[in-house]
């Protein structure tokens, strides 16, 4: 059994800054299972172009406002909290934080290494993720 609190991953190698905020990973590879579980804030006034080319990524809103934004589509959908959504399709991304930090629960398989960070300079990100 693995039983973790969000005050023994603060400040540790699994609360990673990734550009517009920070993901706290509870789960990784490492702990032995085939997914990860993060807890994630995205900065309030942010957009973040992002897509896993190597994970299928469920996220869950628990606080905050904010969009989700098909790169290729232009579909977007509003997230508060209650909303899920999946990107099952590798999909490219848009995440839009709006006036306030917006938090996640987020599931990725597989699991993550740990130490995937996004380049949110470019479009194109990590092979890693």
């Amino acid at each position: 059994m693995i039983v973790r609190n969000l005050d023994d991953i603060e400040g540790t190698k699994r609360d990673v800054a990734w550009g517009n905020g920070r993901s706290r990973r509870f789960l990784i590879k490492a702990d032995g299972v085939p997914y990860s579980l993060t807890d994630t804030i995205v900065k309030a006034g942010t957009s973040s172009f992002l897509q896993y080319r190597n994970h299928i990524e469920t996220c869950y809103c628990i606080s905050g406002k904010g969009r989700v934004r098909n790169a290729i589509t232009g579909e977007e959908h509003v997230i508060v909290p209650g909303t899920m959504y999946a990107l099952d399709k590798n999909d490219p991304h848009d995440l839009i934080a709006d006036e306030e930090d917006l938090r996640l629960v987020c599931v990725f398989y597989p699991g993550l290494n740990g130490d995937e960070v996004h380049d949110l300079t470019s479009k194109e990100l990590s092979s890693a993720y």
